[in-house]
């Protein structure tokens, strides 16, 4: 009988099926690789996904969804019902409910994302700054963070508001921006400090980097994590407080068109008792922005907190 034949495999090489599976279970995966994989299989960022994808969609393109004008109105139509064609009703002026609904998510989600990018963009600086440098530099910062924390948001917005003449979409994104950074400092500040105690770090300064490759090459992108969790969060309050900030009068007003307007002007007790469509449906539009976006910060943080897993 013929010998039969061998064919030597050298301990490494793996058969073609196997080499093509793609790497082992345990194989090791970077932080962010890891987030996504638990993000994709989680059903609470997976919806609110879908609908912040839906919001900015509408906001970006409202005549997608909304035909004619929101600030076209007919006075012989003031608080009437929905009808065909028109499934929100009016509102007092005779304008649709449905079209001002949905041309308002342009400017309400406007000022939270751009509130929030400043907030994101000053606190971090800040922070980052205060916890890589520490010394008498990071008790300054510190403290002056401190200041800032000591301003309640709220009220500080309505006297800064109150004081400026010019009004619109970025005078209250930089009245937001200038309140709300002392608490991205203040996460930014700590994962610094933790994040340049590390072996690499240590180790990359041993070789002679300097401070600005350590900040921006090793230490930002194990830092950047909590705060992105936070900013996400922040994102949905910033929009609750534009509309909290237009209701008093002193946020967006007529006639940029925005939920907060609407629900500003739709607060009149007897035009509630008589048309409640005019109030419901801009305010469970805010509802669910806002909801949407802290569902989006809590998958966010479950997935880039290790101490969660």
């Amino acid at each position: 009988m013929p010998e039969e034949q061998h064919a030597v495999l050298s301990p490494d090489a793996r058969p073609p099926a196997e080499a093509a599976a793609g790497p082992e279970p345990g194989a090791a995966r970077s932080l962010w690789s890891d987030a996504w994989h638990d993000l994709r299989r989680n059903p609470v960022f997976l919806v609110s996904a879908v609908l912040i994808a839906c919001l900015v969609v509408v906001a970006l393109w409202p005549g997608l969804v909304a035909g004619g004008s929101p600030v076209r109105c007919e006075l012989g139509r003031s608080l009437q019902g929905p009808t065909s064609g028109h499934w929100f009703g009016f509102d007092s002026q005779g304008c649709d409910v449905y079209t001002r609904t949905v041309y308002g998510a342009r400017a309400s989600i406007a000022v939270g994302v751009c509130a929030t990018l400043g907030v994101a963009l000053l606190g971090g600086v800040v922070g980052g700054l205060a916890g890589f440098y520490g010394g008498g530099f990071d008790a300054l910062l510190s403290r002056l963070t401190d200041v800032f924390f000591g301003i309640p948001m709220v009220l500080g917005a309505i006297v800064f508001l109150s004081m400026i003449t010019l009004t619109g979409v970025w005078s209250v994104v930089l009245v937001i921006a200038a309140l709300g950074w002392p608490p991205i400092a203040r996460i930014a500040r700590g994962a610094v400090v933790m994040a340049k105690q590390h072996d690499y770090v240590l180790a990359a300064r041993a070789l002679g980097a300097g401070n600005a490759r350590l900040l921006l090459r090793h230490i930002l992108p194990n830092a950047v994590a909590p705060v992105i969790v936070m900013a996400t969060i922040m994102l949905g309050t910033f929009i609750a407080l534009e509309a909290t900030l237009s209701y008093l009068g002193v946020g967006l007003r007529p006639p940029t068109v925005s939920w907060g307007v609407d629900i500003s002007a739709a607060s009149d007790g007897m035009q509630f008792r008589n048309a409640p469509h005019i109030l419901l449906y801009p305010a469970a539009a805010l509802s669910l922005t806002v909801l949407a976006f802290i569902m989006l910060g809590d998958a966010v943080r479950d997935a880039l907190d290790p101490k969660l897993r």
